[in-house]
């Protein structure tokens, strides 16, 4: 089992800044992905940014440029930090988990919600 604990969500102005960090516990694999997700209201969740434990990093197209995954193994947390927020990256971010092992181990976090005004 894998627990996850979401924080920095909030509301800011368009143009500005976030930073989302996600906290792993439990049954952490050396070789995993952690990842964060959003899902804006009437829509499919979908990737915004993943970090495998090696380094390698991912991100959708709309937020390359302005966001920046990181990670730090040894407290088994994981980072997003937003700039240039617009009006389209509305949504609530989840943290998502998943260890490679003798087992493949999903988890979610709970989420948090970022709200850009205009």
């Amino acid at each position: 089992q894998v627990q996850l604990v979401e924080s920095g969500g909030g509301l800011v102005q368009s143009g500005g800044s976030l930073r989302l960090s996600c906290a792993a516990s439990g049954t952490i694999f050396s070789i995993n992905r952690m990842s964060w997700y959003r899902q804006a209201p009437g829509k499919d969740r979908e990737s915004v940014a993943s970090i495998t434990s090696g380094g390698a990093t991912d991100y959708e197209d709309s937020v390359k440029g302005r966001f920046t995954i990181s990670r730090d193994n040894a407290k088994n947390t994981v980072n997003l930090q937003m700039e240039n927020l617009k009006s389209a990256d509305t949504a609530v971010y989840f943290c998502n988990y998943v260890g490679f092992g003798l087992r493949r181990l999903d988890a979610w976090g709970q989420g948090t919600l970022v709200t850009v005004s205009s």
